[in-house]
């Protein structure tokens, strides 16, 4: 987390540095999460707050700061005796759980129609980057499981888990007057890293999530 942040302090400054006709932006946004993995499907409502830092009309870094609501999904799972002796060797039950994750991220912005300053028409822009997701799962066993004597494929409680991942985003937009812009956007964080996690049933590129959201930006 520590070196995340230093890089992106570096990439801002760098960019002020060698840009001597650089524009700041700031936006917010309410959006709708989608979680595709498998064994973790659910919907979330999240808010962002993203900085730009405008180095041509046409291009810039972007740092953002997403976090979302619980999103709740079960896994139909069994657990299974350590020892041979014990009866019963299997034990089928359920695990309600609860996933929900804030995410630092910093990228690259590019206009392809338009410019960070259009006063009149529309513009569209995509955006790639890299992020560090900070994730919260809650799990809940439908049966009480004595982990002593069986192995358990999810463990219950709670527990905090991270990954790194690759951010991409396309986006329209529209001026309002007075320097605000309104825009909607289409986002994705697709995992790069796996730290496996006893409290995730799926760990595998997981949680691999799309977005639809929709603010307000002004440009100072």
């Amino acid at each position: 987390m520590k070196r995340f942040t230093i890089l992106t302090l570096l990439a801002v400054s760098t960019s002020i540095i060698y840009s001597q006709n650089l524009r700041f932006s700031l936006a917010t946004d309410l959006g709708l999460q989608r979680n595709f993995q498998k064994e973790q499907q659910y919907w979330a409502i999240g808010h962002a707050v993203n900085a730009n830092f405008h180095i041509t009309p046409k291009e810039g870094i972007q740092v953002s700061f997403s976090y979302f609501s619980n999103g709740k999904f079960n896994n139909a799972v069994t657990a299974t005796a350590k020892d041979v002796s014990t009866i019963p060797q299997r034990i089928n039950y359920t695990n309600n759980a609860r996933m929900r994750f804030r995410l630092l991220s910093i990228g690259y912005k590019k206009y392809i129609t338009g410019n960070c300053e259009t006063e009149k028409g529309w513009n569209l822009y995509g955006a790639a980057g890299f992020g560090l997701l900070m994730g919260r799962v809650i799990n809940t066993h439908s049966v009480a499981i004595d982990t002593s004597i069986y192995h358990v494929p999810v463990r219950s409680g709670e527990a905090n888990f991270k990954r790194l991942t690759i951010d991409l985003g396309l986006g329209w937009e529209k001026p309002l007057g007075g320097d605000f812009y309104f825009y909607t956007e289409a986002r994705t964080f697709i995992p790069a890293s796996d730290y496996p996690s006893k409290y995730i049933f799926v760990n595998k590129n997981a949680p691999f999530t799309g977005s639809l959201h929709a603010g307000l930006r002004i440009i100072f």
